[in-house]
């Protein structure tokens, strides 16, 4: 902030706790856990994709061979910012196992929380155009006794699409429909007994809970069902980590002086990309029909 004088510098993480806290990020996000990654420069990549596969023919003896191209097409992955501050007392300076253990709980939630409910199509928006969002696919309703028929639904949508549904990221409340969903005689369909109460997996796809699956609507949309290997995200340099204690921070809407009242903040950003072929996935919802 232009007038404020500032004395930022690196927090020197040892190897084994930097890294950690990258794994946290994707262990917390339902993409990261479920998609390719790949290296991305800071310029961004530009990835090409097969939109029609060579076609084989059965031929006569001697007779010429079928010529058959594929048909090509390029996205470009670009890298964008997602960032968050957290501050703290300086109490926590006193004890680096504390500051190390806070910044591994909080700070890889919050942005794994933000670039989830962004790929799957939270009212913010993609951060630009070179970010895709799933939010637009197909719908299925899995909600009342519509379950399972709305999870084969999805399915049947994706494989028109030429993918193979291998992943389902559930929000809780799409995780406690299933967790209620029965046949004709009042069995659970998606889950072995009540001990385990997960849905581990749903038509031999593998599904991960997340916070971010679920948008408030009309209806709700509770999941996100797809083919996993057409989805990618790439990341230029990990999460980057800076703390700052003469600076003023914007906290609830009031400016406070972080060196006046014995606080520091640290700052967690990411560098990150997101592209699909977004035919390939199908939103679950709640609705009943």
């Amino acid at each position: 902030m232009a007038g404020i004088s500032t004395n930022r510098s690196n927090i020197a993480l040892p190897t084994e706790v930097s890294q950690e806290i990258l794994q946290k990020t994707q262990a917390q996000s339902a993409v990261m856990q479920l998609a390719r990654q790949i290296a991305l420069p800071g310029r961004g990549l530009t990835i090409p994709v097969i939109t029609g596969d060579p076609e084989a023919a059965w031929v006569e003896e001697t007779a010429a061979k079928p010529v058959s191209n594929p048909t090509l097409a390029t996205k470009v992955m670009q890298a964008y910012k997602l960032a968050v501050i957290v501050p703290f007392s300086d109490e926590f300076r006193r004890d680096a196992a504390s500051l190390y253990d806070a910044i591994v709980a909080r700070l890889p939630l919050a942005l794994a929380a933000k670039f989830d409910a962004t790929v799957f199509g939270a009212a913010s928006g993609a951060p630009g155009a070179n970010f895709d969002t799933l939010g637009g696919a197909t719908a299925a309703g899995i909600g009342g006794t519509h379950a399972y028929a709305g999870l084969v639904a999805a399915d049947s949508a994706i494989a028109t699409a030429g993918g193979i549904m291998n992943g389902i990221v559930l929000s809780p409340q799409g995780k406690g429909i299933l967790l209620g969903a029965v046949d004709g005689q009042q069995r659970p369909l998606f889950i072995n007994n009540v001990a385990e109460g997960a849905v581990p997996m749903v038509l031999g796809a593998r599904t991960v809970l997340s916070k971010g699956a679920y948008a408030a609507g009309t209806p709700n949309k509770v999941g996100i069902a797809g083919d996993w290997t057409q989805a990618m995200y790439g990341t230029v340099e990990g999460v980057q980590i800076r703390f700052a204690d003469q600076t003023s921070l914007t906290i609830s809407n009031s400016q406070v002086n972080l060196w006046e009242h014995n606080m520091f903040a640290v700052r967690a950003e990411i560098e990150v990309g997101f592209r699909a072929d977004t035919a390939c996935f199908a939103v679950l919802t709640d609705a009943t029909t």
